[in-house]
């Protein structure tokens, strides 16, 4: 069923009239244009033609699926390898656990999704060719550049939806996964009293336990350190056994202690030779530790709000119009305030002069040093270099301050175009890994999963030196974000237009004969 101009003008109109499209009015004429794309490419075809298309997509969206749940995984593998030593030992729960893992997964989109394309792509292309799916295809009549356009329709989606990832989801999830990471970073290692060795985890005391019985809650030979009063092992008290468990809360470790002595020397300051020692006799001793330092606190979230990665575009260029104003009245007091400590540099603008090419020679003379004698003058020196020094180290903390604020504006600037940079980053793949798996005829997860691995770490490499050379201030935000899509998008349509001409260049078959006809003719001269 062909799709009529009015419905074009009705979606048109309702796209229009969306409160969030009118915030973002060049997503409104995305979407509007990639309906276009896909009323023309999947409703005016024949029969034959519907069914080719829903053999391409079932094809590419199984490997799509899997692979993009691979690479997630493995971001997560990594992740987990990186900050093992903050979550081993220290008694999460389980909830907090799976919440940490499902908020950095979600961190690991922008590298596992156009990874994810890249690899499908080429798997997809690579099966086709390597039954000879594709030849059929071709000599039916229909070209690889027809084969592609779903696909295309299809990837074209994807960047939508990976734009409104970037900028409406992933700011919640990085605001959620940097919160709970910190807390779990932040949390003490569980409370872990082992046979025969001091333990002095818990704030004040100092404890050791001989023996634990097999029931887990009797102790023998318990001896505690009383270090609360801060006057050294002078509270000391040992049990024959013992009897510990935490209370249902867990804030508190309850310790039951049995025949044994409480050994207290009494510390006088007034008196410093005569120390009294008293030792007390039990049967039975009730103690109690508090373990709130143990138990996990949630940090609350507004206090990382305002970071850059937990902002989404508009919120971006606001913080960013923010700094730069604030950069620009910090110049103008930094300014003032040496214009100030030195008032006559205005008259001693030597590097003009040095510019124009002529050399200064000024020689500064004041007539009230005429009337100082040796001393004054000797003291007016001293003012002067100590003003000099002062307001030398004004302006080197002040161009600190000036770089840590021009830093900050740069990753905002970083920031903002990571937004769309991850869109593009899918299209630009998937023009290399469908032409790509055209051209080798390779399928499964063997060549094809190489060379996507090979693409993508050029990718990631080039990403990563735009990104730090745009931090350094070596570059503009613009070229330095986008860097990696200018390198890559024309090999990617050079491939594409390769092989949907059917170009012998990527021939492995055509280069031998070319090779060994070269060396044949050497070897007859």
């Amino acid at each position: 069923m062909n799709a009529s101009p009015r419905a074009f003008v009705t979606i048109e109109e309702n796209l229009c009239h969306h409160k969030f499209f009118e915030q973002y009015n060049f997503l409104k004429v995305f979407l509007f244009l990639c309906f276009n794309l896909y009323c023309y490419f999947c409703t005016n075809r024949s029969v034959e033609l519907k069914k080719l298309f829903k053999l391409i997509l079932r094809s590419y969206l199984g490997p799509l699926v899997l692979t993009f749940f691979i690479a997630l995984f493995i971001l997560v593998m990594q992740f987990l390898w990186k900050y093992i030593d903050d979550l081993v030992g220290k008694g999460l729960q389980w909830q907090v656990v799976a919440e940490l893992l499902f908020y950095a997964s979600t961190t690991f989109v922008p590298l596992a999704l156009p990874l994810a394309i890249l690899l499908s792509s080429l798997m997809t292309f690579g099966n086709l060719g390597e039954r000879y799916e594709l030849v059929a295809i071709k000599s039916a009549g229909i070209s690889l550049r027809t084969v592609m356009k779903p696909l295309i329709v299809l990837s074209v989606f994807i960047s939508i939806f990976a734009f409104f990832f970037s900028n409406n989801v992933l700011p919640i999830t990085n605001l959620k996964f940097k919160a709970i990471l910190y807390d779990v970073r932040q949390q003490k290692l569980a409370i872990n009293i082992r046979e025969g060795v001091f333990y002095n985890g818990i704030d004040g005391y100092v404890m050791r336990i001989g023996k634990k019985e097999d029931d887990g809650i009797t102790i023998r030979d318990v001896m505690i350190y009383d270090h609360s009063s801060r006057m050294g092992n002078s509270n000391v008290t040992h049990a024959d056994w013992g009897i510990m468990k935490q209370s249902k809360d867990g804030e508190l470790l309850e310790l039951t202690l049995y025949d044994g002595y409480n050994y207290d020397e009494k510390m006088d300051s007034r008196n410093a030779l005569g120390r009294p020692f008293q030792r007390t006799f039990f049967a039975e001793q009730y103690r109690k530790f508090d373990l709130s330092d143990f138990k996990m606190l949630r940090t609350n979230e507004e206090l990382f709000r305002n970071h850059y990665q937990m902002l989404n575009l508009e919120q971006l260029r606001l913080a960013g119009d923010s700094l730069r104003n604030n950069l620009k009245d910090h110049y103008r007091n930094v300014r003032q305030t040496v214009a100030q400590s030195f008032p006559f540099n205005q008259n001693l603008d030597s590097a003009s002069i040095i510019l124009n090419g002529v050399v200064p020679k000024v020689k500064l003379h004041l007539p009230v040093l005429d009337s100082l004698n040796g001393s004054q003058l000797i003291q007016a020196y001293e003012t002067a270099i100590t003003t000099t020094r002062n307001t030398r180290s004004n302006v080197e903390f002040s161009k600190a301050d000036i770089e840590a604020r021009l830093l900050l504006i740069r990753k905002h600037e970083v920031e903002y175009h990571r937004k769309f940079t991850l869109s593009i980053a899918c299209l630009v793949l998937f023009f290399i890994g469908a032409p790509l798996g055209a051209i080798i005829r390779k399928g499964g997860l063997g060549l094809p999963l190489v060379i996507s691995v090979v693409f993508f770490v050029i990718y990631h490499v080039i990403s990563m030196t735009g990104e730090k050379s745009v931090r350094a201030g070596q570059m503009d935000a613009f070229p330095g974000m986008w860097l990696s899509s200018i390198i890559l998008l024309p090999l990617g349509l050079l491939l594409t237009i390769k092989a949907t001409s059917d170009s012998p260049i990527f021939d492995p078959d055509v280069w031998k004969r070319i090779v060994t006809g070269r060396f044949l003719r050497n070897r007859q001269q």
